[in-house]
């Protein structure tokens, strides 16, 4: 039998997928050739999900916890044991130390909008801490909110009818195939292509012009294009007049400190390509701007993406198809979402912990102390700031980690109690895109492996472990998905519902233009923003500017994985090859390292040792490391995120990943 199914994982396209099931096991997945966005394209990770379904390394059994915590030491217990340790450990926590002494942690290991958001209620009811959920691009939304207010996303796929498309900051080779298949199809249609990147990534060598910047220094390059399209009147004031505020006061503030010349200085471009990119970015007749995660992810991400902002604002881009910006897009609006978080299961609101400064949350002594961690399709030893200090954290003999996962997470390796977790294949839910407005039903298409539990059903156990009787717990998965499809609204009407509940791919409409009225205050595209405490766009330092280390660290993204996940499959790890360190030769030279040899990359926060790539893929003064690996496939037992630091960007709360200063050396031979 051939059932349809949707990929859970964290990138903008939430594909369409066929999953050919015999004798209860998945032995085929293919991309779903009618859906809308995947339209038979998937990427090389799904095309053999089924190698991570059925792997030899799934948990199958609830397990406990006999040696050394990071030892990875368990013995198997039975579910009804495992539930009855957990809430008596929590009960008396909470005695002793109160509810907001139990954390949750997760993120998106899973996309679904029940099974990824069903321990909110459970936490909720709880009383425990919440989790702000901000690893990943809080920053970019708040800057596309500081200037176009709530107006939506347009649709992506308008960059058919672009002149000049540019992929700001997105290796969308990696990260969103989709996007790179349609771009490469406005190419062959005429349309020039620039990717913005701080590296030469796969993406910059399937393009026209590939402008390489320093790490951060995005908003340099942006501010020195408007400088130039002001002061050569490359701008339509007419659009200006009717849809824009706060230009003139820009014009004499920020740009006029802004020429090419003193912002080459800083992104490190020469002040004739500034002028040239500005030249052709304002002739563009419907110039796409579509921007990634990883520029945001400093310390001025939020501003950034202001800076950004501004050119489709002077240049009029808006007004035409297939002109203007591109973020992501947001359904939150098209599905009743409260029905599963449930905030009003909190008796008083709890505090909140951010998840990029759990090192800090797990070995701060504040009142109460975290005295209980429970994860879920997450994995933060591995994706979380500052390593040592979360393991250090997860190390403590008094912290009660509950970890439940497919596999043996480096987390899990640290857990008191570990639960097996299904995947997406054995249990229902609903997927919306951030990349596009589709969305779509799924069901369970095979039994769970072994004794593997879903999250909702999980949670619904634990309810029941705490002594609750509550009906909200004795529903099913489906029941909350139903909820989520009980009525049409403005984003789906009655057939665009019924399409969902019959499990088909659709493609929702927002309820407003994205190209006006804008959905801001004033009624204007906000280029000045009272609210702001900067109220107009500026640059704004990185954090790595003053830690005292010479070379920019950017820890990139991989082909072959997707942050910690797929460590599973040996035939993306044989691709990934050893973690490595990219370096450009001239770096290499001065501090006499040769390609090849085993590195320290070190600065205030840890050590990791990487093998030494040279190429001159990467400029000067960067070094690049892509993917996230094991720790036990580590040279020094540490990953990349050793060097990442807990500090937040400008705006948003967001992590600052790829905000890193280091200094490379040498790798020490063992026993020296």
């Amino acid at each position: 039998m051939r059932y349809r199914s949707v990929c859970p994982y964290d990138c903008p396209d939430a594909c369409g997928l066929l999953v050919t099931v015999e004798n209860d096991k998945a032995i085929k997945i293919e991309a779903d050739p009618h859906h809308p966005i995947t339209q038979g394209l998937i990427c090389g990770k799904m095309r053999q999900y089924q190698q991570t379904v059925h792997s030899s390394q799934r948990l199958t059994t609830p397990l406990l916890r006999t040696g050394p915590k990071g030892t990875g030491q368990f013995k198997p217990i039975s579910w009804d044991e495992a539930a009855q340790l957990i809430c008596s450990r929590w009960q008396e926590i909470i005695t002793e130390h109160g509810a907001e002494a139990i954390l949750p942690y997760s993120y998106a290991g899973t996309m679904g909008l029940v099974q990824r958001n069903s321990g909110h209620p459970f936490f909720h009811k709880l009383g425990a801490s919440r989790l702000a959920r901000t690893i990943c691009t809080p920053a970019k939304d708040y800057g596309w909110k500081a200037v176009m207010g709530d107006t939506p996303a347009i649709d992506p796929a308008e960059r058919s009818q672009s002149d000049l498309i540019i992929l700001w900051g997105l290796n969308a080779a990696a990260t969103s195939i989709h996007s790179m298949a349609a771009t490469q199809a406005a190419r062959k249609r005429g349309a020039q292509v620039w990717a913005i990147d701080t590296y030469q990534t796969p993406t910059c060598q399937a393009v026209d012009r590939a402008i390489i910047v320093k790490p951060g220094s995005d908003s340099a390059l942006a501010l020195g294009m408007l400088q130039v399209m002001a002061a050569e009147g490359l701008l339509d004031q007419e659009f200006i007049a009717a849809h824009v505020s706060g230009f003139e006061e820009l014009c004499a503030t920020t740009l006029s400190g802004c020429t090419p010349e003193i912002m080459a200085a800083i992104c490190g471009l020469p002040a004739d390509t500034i002028r040239d990119l500005a030249r052709i970015y304002a002739a563009a007749k419907a110039p796409f701007i579509q921007v990634g995660g990883g520029l945001t992810r400093y310390g001025n991400g939020a501003m950034t993406i202001r800076c950004i902002a501004c050119l489709p604002a002077v240049s009029g881009a808006w007004q035409r198809p297939g002109g203007g910006l591109f973020c992501g897009t947001s359904t939150g609006a098209a599905f009743p979402l409260q029905r599963v978080t449930h905030e009003d299961f909190m008796a008083s609101p709890t505090r909140i912990v951010n998840m990029n400064q759990l090192g800090a949350a797990l070995n701060n002594l504040n009142d109460p102390r975290v005295m209980a961690l429970y994860v879920y399709h997450s994995n933060p030893a591995a994706i979380a700031p500052d390593q040592n200090a979360v393991i250090q954290g997860l190390e403590r003999e008094d912290l009660f980690t509950v970890v439940h996962e497919r596999f043996m997470t480096d987390t899990a390796r640290y857990a008191d109690i570990v639960l097996p977790a299904t995947s997406s294949l054995e249990h229902p839910d609903l997927y919306r895109s951030y990349g596009s407005y589709q969305a779509q039903r799924c069901s369970r298409v095979i039994p769970p492996v072994g004794e593997a539990k879903s999250n909702w059903d999980t949670f619904c156990l634990l309810a029941a472990g705490m002594g609750w009787d509550d009906r909200f717990f004795r529903q099913s998965a489906d029941d909350l998905i139903d909820q989520l499809l009980a009525e049409p609204n403005d984003w789906r009407d009655a057939a665009i519902t019924g399409q969902l509940r019959q499990g088909e791919p659709v493609v929702m409409t927002p309820p407003s233009s994205p190209r006006g009225p804008w959905l801001t205050p004033s009624g204007k595209i906000e280029l000045r923003n009272e609210r702001e405490s900067q109220p107009l766009p500026c640059l704004l330092p990185t954090h790595a500017e003053t830690d005292g280390f010479p070379l920019r660290l950017q820890p990139s993204v991989s082909l072959y994985s997707l942050n910690s996940s797929f460590n599973e499959r040996n035939d993306l790890l044989q691709k990934r090859g050893e973690p490595t360190l990219l370096m450009h030769p001239a770096d290499a030279a001065a501090r006499q390292l040769q390609d090849g040899q085993p590195v320290s990359v070190y600065n205030q926060l840890g050590s990791v040792e990487l093998a030494l790539q040279l190429t001159e893929q990467v400029p000067s003064g960067t070094v690049v490391s892509e993917g996230v690996y094991r720790l036990d496939s580590s040279r020094s037992g540490r990953g990349i995120n050793a060097l990442t630091s807990q500090r937040l960007t400008d705006c948003g709360e967001g992590s600052t990943l790829y905000d890193v200063a280091v200094e490379v050396a040498a790798a020490k031979k063992a026993g020296k």
